[in-house]
């Protein structure tokens, strides 16, 4: 899948129950994270093992949850304070992918003076 198509990505930090399915994702994005789920943007959860990724969002004709469970090893999900942490898709990739999405190179942007 890709996610580019999507302007915003959103993590909810911490473990999530991964019994609770769409219902009670869409709430949480609302009640917990204080987002509204209809606009368009990807809400990504992760279990206490770091296993198993859902990914919920919108497509303007009704929910989709998506799901990746790794066998053997476990995703780098960022153990920050923050409830909420907002990445882009290019990021999304990267930890679908197994990488770290902290230690990925900075942009840089220079002008030209004169």
């Amino acid at each position: 899948m890709r996610w580019g198509r999507w302007r915003r990505v959103f993590l909810a930090l911490g473990a999530t129950d991964m019994r609770k399915a769409i219902n009670s994702l869409s709430l949480q994005v609302h009640e917990r994270l204080g987002f509204d789920v209809f606009r368009g943007d990807l809400f990504v959860f992760c279990n206490r093992r770091s296993n198993l990724i859902k990914v919920l969002y919108w497509d303007s004709t009704g929910f989709c949850l998506w799901q990746k469970r790794l066998e053997e090893q476990r995703f780098k999900w960022p153990q920050n304070a923050e409830e909420v942490l907002e990445i882009k898709p290019r990021q999304l990739e990267w930890l679908l992918a197994g990488l770290d999405i902290r230690h990925a190179h900075k942009r840089l942007h220079y002008e030209m003076l004169g």
